[in-house]
């Protein structure tokens, strides 16, 4: 077993911590449940689309993680759901981006600007492919982009996202921020 070594500088104190407790209490830290946990992961997803909302939740039935599921219509019911809810926030927000009202993209401007949104990890989901939109996600912020799929493939989507989180709690490097099936 591995283990990390920390030094009290203040105190003179060597603690051994086993490495996966660390990377459990770094999760916690951040606010991010392990997707192995029991603890069920508070998912919520901000999309305009009844029928994806729907297939969305059938697909996080159909994983073995326990969740606490929640949804909004549109980006103006996201932040407000966010501001109005600061004591129970989302383990992880799957945010769709072609909403009325506010796009996802404007959301997620909002949401690392404001320090008690910030750390909530994003994983933006639309049907766009475009680099440029992409990299503009990335430079505001988001944890993954996932291209929206059909509905054998969701699951697995969304199973790769929530253990792409797990292994890294923050913004991965550019070339990993796209998943894909291909990928995996």
């Amino acid at each position: 077993m591995f283990s990390l070594f920390l030094f009290g500088w203040n105190s003179g104190h060597f603690i051994s911590l086993p490495l996966c407790h660390y990377f459990a209490e770094c999760l916690k830290v951040l606010g991010i449940k392990s997707v192995s946990s029991n603890a069920p992961l508070n998912i919520l997803l901000a999309d305009d689309d009844k029928d994806d909302r729907y297939f969305f939740e059938k697909a996080l039935g159909r994983l073995p993680t326990s969740v606490n599921f929640t949804t909004v219509n549109d980006g103006a019911q996201l932040m407000k759901y966010l501001k109005t809810n600061s004591d129970n926030l989302p383990d992880v927000l799957f945010l769709d981006n072609n909403m009325p009202r506010k796009t996802g993209s404007e959301c997620l401007v909002e949401i690392k600007s404001d320090e008690r949104l910030k750390k909530i990890p994003v994983i933006l989901c639309s049907t766009s492919l475009g680099d440029d939109f992409a990299n503009e996600l990335y430079q505001n912020g988001a944890h993954y982009y996932l291209h929206k799929c059909d509905f054998p493939e969701l699951i697995k989507c969304i199973q790769m996202a929530l253990e792409s989180l797990e292994k890294n709690p923050y913004q991965p490097a550019r070339s990993k921020f796209m998943l894909n099936l291909q990928e995996a």
